[in-house]
């Protein structure tokens, strides 16, 4: 019976991603001055697993390209090779075409041979080009083998007109409890090509202690034919993690034999699995004579081609929020089991008993809720990890020295909000590296350090997320900003703006203030595309600036789009629903209280502040019920981005949790409305977008 191996492709991609997010978060760590050997270890296992699940799947060209560079962190770590920024480099970008092959493998679409075929050399150059300074050592175990005998079997032996592979192949001694059997191995090598093969057996140990379990034999195998190397890893995937292996072609070009030691053609480390071919003589001549290795820092256009990582259509959940989820069933069970017996019987002096059931099973159904919902909640850490190798690269192709921070990462929200705030931050982070931290040299001359810092905080805040960027850079100039409004002709020469009022310019579409364009901004697209982004989520955003010193952005977002909390208010014979986080207070008034303005609507004082009213009858053309025509009603005091501004509705129903429906999906986007519930009694309830509702009033 064979296995469907596409049922766990879903798992194995998610898995993969995750593991090259932490290669790359190790790389970026990584100090050439204080190596970190765990730091290492963590990023050599992150390649390991992502080869060898490749392998399992049949993926063989990741596997292959994994390998080297898995060759070349073993190596490392090892401390068989110097850990250097040139190293670095190759191996984030071989990363950044990892993950680009993930991803056209997952979406069923031909790999990019060329951009590979890149990498791939640029990873071979690094590796073998420093041969004559860093010549591996095989473990003491094979060595030993190998002077036993199996080593004059996997020398070269004047192979000069052939074509095959020597294999140098020593299992753990524990082997064979994997179920592994080196003879069905040795039978599929024999069909490949001609085969012959050396058994060391000096390893052996005596009868008494021999255990029948344990593999103590390590063999010499040499295939002779025209064989692909991806069938001769093929064939050992199967033992990956229980043995060393080397695997090495026959050398066309030398009439000799060529002594392993010999510093112009070094052995490879004998590893786990699959060994890669001998880098190119082409390849070797350019590394021996010093030439350039090839580019590998992805251009513009390299990542244009690059697609990032499919969100994620899985969560992975703690335990203990399984367990709780569990518990809180088996209370609604018990509880519904009690009412039911209620129910066969019922007469009304089981009344009480049937109102504590009630109560007992709404509570129930509230906690689980609360648990279904805490499900949902990840860590900002999700989105955060992208940002250390985006600063990375940008601040070195702008010449700066920018340090980010990242604070609050394990700061949980709902998964949904993660998967669409990435490209909003993605923007800003990109503006504080361009336009808010100065150059090295303009720093010095302020009186600041040479390397700026922008932090990426995170926390909760009530019933909202608050995310802020925070910079130490120039800051924003609100003189420069009218300036430049009033000459793209965005707002009047007159206007007379506040700061507050003139950091908000930078939201205005086609609004710019950089002196060239360059690929990372200048051209006056996407700070509005960010605030109505952030605005569909439910949130909103805000600036305060210090020039000269710094810069902090503050994104407020609920902490879930599923359930929220909200205030019942009737407006003639329709109920909506004001989301709680938004409302301030609520006043009872009567008509005699609002003040009029020509031309300009209507305001309330409230204690010694004037605030604007929106008459929410007008608004959404409802017809006035009996008390509306009496003139009492109540505000309702919102907050909008700092700004007060009052509801004038006809009454307050109640609080009460709703279960929000994107009207979007089902019917059309209406301004000032950012969803839907359904009522206790059917009827269908509008939930209020408070800063749209405020926007749309205005016009």
């Amino acid at each position: 019976m064979s296995i469907d191996m596409s049922q766990f492709h879903q798992v194995f991609f998610e898995e993969c991603f995750e593991g090259l997010e932490a290669m790359e978060f190790g790389l970026l760590n990584l100090d050439t001055d204080d190596i970190d050997s765990e730091v290492i270890n963590t990023i050599f296992r992150g390649a390991h697993s992502i080869k060898g699940g490749s392998g399992t799947f049949g993926f063989n060209e990741v596997a292959d390209f994994t390998h080297i560079m898995e060759t070349l962190l073993d190596e490392m770590r090892d401390g068989r090779r110097k850990v250097t920024q040139p190293a670095i480099d190759v191996l984030l970008g071989s990363v950044d075409c990892l993950r680009t092959m993930l991803t056209s493998i997952q979406d069923k679409q031909n790999v990019d041979g060329a951009t590979v075929g890149k990498y791939k050399a640029a990873l071979e150059i690094e590796l073998n080009g420093s041969a004559k300074e860093t010549v591996p050592a095989a473990s003491a175990r094979t060595e030993e083998k190998m002077a036993n005998g199996a080593k004059a079997a996997i020398e070269d032996d004047c192979h000069a007109a052939e074509q095959g592979w020597k294999i140098a192949f020593c299992p753990y001694l524990d082997l064979l409890k994997t179920g592994n059997d080196p003879v069905r191995m040795f039978r599929e090598l024999a069909e490949l090509g001609q085969y012959t093969a050396s058994v060391n057996t000096q390893d052996i140990p005596g009868f008494y202690e021999l255990d029948p379990e344990e593999c103590n034999l390590s063999w010499a195998l040499e295939v002779v034919g025209d064989i692909p190397v991806e069938e001769i890893n093929e064939i050992f995937n199967w033992v990956e993690g229980d043995c060393e292996l080397d695997i090495q072609p026959f050398t066309k070009k030398i009439a000799q034999p060529a002594p392993i030691e010999k510093e112009a053609e070094p052995a490879l480390p004998i590893q786990e699995i699959e060994r890669p071919q001998a880098i190119p003589v082409e390849a070797e001549a350019r590394a021996d004579n010093g030439a350039a290795k090839p580019e590998v820092q992805q251009t513009d256009s390299d990542q244009s081609k690059t697609s990032p990582a499919k969100v994620s259509s899985s969560i992975r959940v703690d335990t203990t929020k399984i367990d709780t989820l569990i518990n809180m069933v088996g209370e609604v069970v018990i509880t519904q089991s009690m009412l039911s017996l209620i129910g066969e019987n019922f007469s009304m002096a089981q009344l009480p008993q049937l109102k504590r059931g009630l109560s007992q099973l709404e509570r129930h159904i509230r906690d689980m809720q609360q648990s279904v919902m805490n499900i949902r909640m990840v860590p900002i850490s999700f989105v955060f990890s992208r940002f250390p190798r985006l600063v990375h690269d940008i601040s070195t192709k702008l010449g700066k020295k920018i340090e980010l921070k990242l604070v609050g990462e394990n700061t949980e929200v709902d998964k949904a909000i993660v998967e669409l705030i990435s490209d909003p931050l993605v923007h800003l982070i990109r503006n504080s590296l361009d336009h808010g931290i100065e150059m090295p040299a303009d720093r010095l001359a302020a009186g600041k350090p040479e390397t700026g810092t922008i932090e990426l905080n995170a926390y909760h805040r009530g019933g909202h997320i608050v995310i802020e960027i925070i910079d130490d850079g120039r800051g924003l100039d609100s003189k420069k900003l009218i300036a430049k409004a009033i000459e793209k002709g965005l707002i009047d020469e007159n206007s007379i703006l506040g700061d507050k009022q003139a950091f908000e310019l930078i939201f205005m579409p086609g609004f710019s203030t950089a002196e060239t364009i360059t690929d990372i901004s200048g051209r006056g697209v996407g700070m509005d595309v960010v605030r109505r982004n952030i605005q569909s989520l439910g949130g909103n955003i805000e600036i305060i600036s210090d020039f000269g010193k710094g810069t902090t952005i503050s994104i407020h977002l609920p902490l879930t789009l599923a359930i929220i909390d909200g205030q019942s208010v009737a407006v003639g014979d329709e109920t909506y629903i004001v989301p709680l986080v938004s409302i301030k207070e609520s006043i009872n008034i009567t008509e005699n209280m609002l003040n009029k303005i020509a031309g300009r609507g209507e305001t309330f004082r409230l204690r010694n502040h004037y605030i604007p009213v929106i008459r929410m009858h007008g608004i959404f053309n409802v017809q006035p019920n009996n008390k509306s025509k009496t003139g009492e009603g109540v505000i309702v005091v919102v907050e909008r981005q700092g700004i007060l501004c009052g509801l004038f509705v006809d009454e307050l129903l109640g609080p009460q949790q709703v279960v929000v429906k994107s009207l979007e999906t089902n019917y059309r986007r209406v301004e000032g409305v950012s969803g839907a519930t359904i009522l206790g009694d059917g009827s269908v309830a509008l939930i209020l977008d408070i800063p749209g509702l405020v926007r749309f009033s205005n016009r």
